[in-house]
């Protein structure tokens, strides 16, 4: 159990740290999978349709598979860290973009067009004018599926990341060790990392909702 406890902070660190690239390199590459789906070109379109439900269709622990075992050239092959955030950050990609689309598609077409009647570009109107009410109201929808990817990253250890699953069943695993203790542990960190972000997202939720009716 002292060896258990030792290992806690590192493997809540590379808990933290898979959740947050994941979800910072699915946040930036769901924006142009986002743009390619709502796109006038039915052929962009689809084929962003595609990949999306490709990569949703496939559980997560495939894709680190895939990724860790299937991805080889010579001796090389990517650490287990690289595999994860890489993973997740195409499983995040794919989730994200239909957020982003589900934001865009709330914002009143009318913004549109008094966006042109100001004489603005296509690209300003978008930047300006339609990307930043679509985010408002994207934004509990990104911290809701954070929270699902704080959770998810768990099936991260069994390729041996030494996250909070991986020391918990390490733990467990010790002869004559309480089988259970460390994964009530386990749980207890879970739910410090991921409530105060649960909370946050109703505090958003509520906040834009009287923004909205205000």
């Amino acid at each position: 159990m002292t060896q258990f406890i030792a290992a806690l902070p590192s493997a809540v660190l590379n808990t933290i740290l898979i959740t947050i690239l994941s979800l910072l390199a699915g946040s930036l590459l769901a924006v142009p999978l986002m743009l390619a789906r709502i796109s006038s070109s039915r052929a962009l379109s689809r084929c962003a349709a595609v990949f999306i439900d490709v990569v949703r269709g496939v559980p997560p622990l495939v894709w680190i598979f895939i990724i860790y075992y299937g991805i080889k050239v010579g001796q090389f092959r990517f650490g287990t860290i690289e595999t994860a955030v890489m993973g997740f950050g195409l499983i995040s990609t794919a989730y994200l973009a239909e957020v982003y689309r589900g934001g865009y598609l709330a914002v009143h077409k009318g913004q549109f067009e008094a966006a042109m009647a100001l004489a603005l570009s296509r690209r300003s109107a978008f930047g300006a004018v339609l990307a930043p009410q679509a985010f408002r109201v994207a934004l509990p929808g990104i911290v809701t599926y954070a929270i699902g990817l704080l959770k998810d990253t768990s099936i991260v250890s069994v390729i041996g990341v030494v996250d909070i699953v991986f020391v918990a069943s390490s733990a467990a695993r010790q002869p004559g060790a309480d089988s259970m203790t460390p994964f009530f542990i386990a749980a207890a960190l879970y739910l410090v990392l991921s409530v105060p972000l649960a909370l946050a997202s109703r505090g958003l939720e509520r906040l834009f909702r009287k923004k909205v009716l205000a």
